[in-house]
């Protein structure tokens, strides 16, 4: 057997029981790294930088189609309400939020989905506006008036039709008395929050000739107004300060409060 008469031995004032780690080297991101993150976003978001503000506002987008229990064809451009309804509780639970901008294009969905959207929105104690952009179809009436203020822009158009169903229908008078329920549910909520009256909008739900072999109205921007379905006509500008005035409104309600 063969000794070693030379160990290796600790430099001095190291413990040697201790194992020796080096010091993290701090890693520069290279200009292959930037290069890769500014194609990661054009890939993404179709832009070299992403804006970031710290803000007390959220904005929510709802688009596409509005997709309830059943899971649509890929295809689709789609909002889903699982998604919808936890961010909303979210936003009612952070105290560094103090208003909601929605902005709405949409061809409408699920009817029950898109109604209990609505409802939560409704129901939120931080205020909230909302914007029709493009379009706010079916069930995104309900949507788009369930805010404390909407706007359309002029160009932005509605569709208003009764409750349609697909797929199989049992044709039994039961049937149709829940169809007929559920129509009464969106007609009274579009009521209740819009300047609409129940007249008025069953005579744009119900109107033949406008919609193509169909039943039902379109309406345009200024004629959404008008009608009293929609508040005012404005895009982003007008529902930012819009927003910021109802957020000043209620603090200035909880200061005289206390």
């Amino acid at each position: 057997m063969i000794y070693n008469d030379n160990p290796v031995t600790a430099p001095p004032g190291v413990d040697p029981d201790q194992h020796m780690t080096p010091a993290p080297v701090p890693v520069k991101k290279t200009r292959q790294a930037k290069k890769n993150n500014h194609i990661e976003n054009i890939q993404e978001l179709g832009s070299t930088e992403v804006p970031t503000a710290k803000t007390n506002i959220h904005v929510m987008t709802i688009i596409g189609q509005i997709e309830g229990h059943m899971v649509l064809p890929p295809q689709n451009k789609t909002t889903k309400y699982e998604h919808v309804i936890p961010q909303l509780i979210a936003i009612e639970q952070n105290p560094e939020i103090e208003g909601l901008l929605l902005l709405l294009n949409t061809v409408g969905g699920d009817v029950e989905a898109g109604l209990a959207m609505a409802e939560v929105i409704a129901s939120l104690s931080k205020p909230t506006v909302s914007i029709v952009l493009g379009g706010g179809h079916s069930i995104g009436a309900p949507i788009a008036v369930s805010a404390t203020y909407s706007f359309i822009v002029e160009s932005a158009s509605m569709t208003i039709h009764p409750i349609r169903l697909t797929g199989l229908v049992i044709g039994a008078p039961s049937s149709f008395d829940y169809l007929e329920k559920m129509q009464d549910r969106v007609n009274k909520f579009v009521v209740t929050h819009s300047n609409i009256s129940e007249k008025k909008w069953k005579e744009l739900l119900f109107k033949t000739g406008e919609l193509s072999r169909d039943i039902g109205t379109s309406v345009v921007g200024k004629d959404a107004v008008k009608y009293g379905l929609i508040d005012a006509i404005g895009g982003v500008a007008q529902a930012h300060y819009k927003l910021n005035e109802l957020i000043n409104a209620q603090k200035e309600t909880k200061g005289l409060k206390q």
